[in-house]
């Protein structure tokens, strides 16, 4: 059982050495900013609840130094841009800005956003009733101006095959 302990004790210590690269350019080149207005409230909103899982850069907390905590976090942030990206959503294609919005609003409304599992850690990123309805305001106000702008099957992703 000791030697278990010891060859446990020394792959946690060799997984320390390992130091993946952080989520922090800060390249705002396609940032949703660009090309729609983000105020202030809302901007604040983000940066609390949103921007460690959904945008290029995360405040890291202290425990993201300790693996396997790391390889976790890394996980979380990757799956998160994966679904969102607000400094990348210029990058998509109309159809799927509008549904990523869609999915912004119906994820606040429930509840489901931010995760359980992130505001029992960081709770100030919960959301108030108010910052939910500020939140699902600001994607409803850029959904409408899509729709205005764009003609309706442009706003449709493609089914997948």
């Amino acid at each position: 059982m000791k030697k278990l302990g010891i060859g446990f004790l020394v792959i946690l210590l060799a997984l320390q050495a390992y130091r993946p690269a952080k989520n922090d350019s800060n390249k705002l080149d396609n940032d949703i900013s660009k090309s729609y207005a983000v105020p202030d409230d809302v901007k604040q909103i983000l940066a609390k609840a949103c921007n460690d899982c959904h945008s290029n850069n995360t405040t890291y907390p202290w425990y993201s130094n300790i693996q396997p905590l790391r390889f976790w976090l890394d996980d979380h942030v990757n799956d998160g841009k994966g679904h969102m990206n607000f400094n990348e959503f210029n990058t998509y294609r109309i159809a799927r800005q509008y549904k990523k919005l869609d999915e912004c609003i119906e994820q606040v409304k429930e509840g489901d956003m931010p995760l359980e599992s992130y505001t029992l850690i960081h709770t100030e990123a919960k959301l108030t009733a108010t910052e939910k309805q500020k939140l699902y305001d600001w994607c409803s106000t850029i959904r409408d101006s899509i729709k205005a702008r764009y003609p309706a099957d442009s706003l449709v992703l493609p089914k997948r095959k």
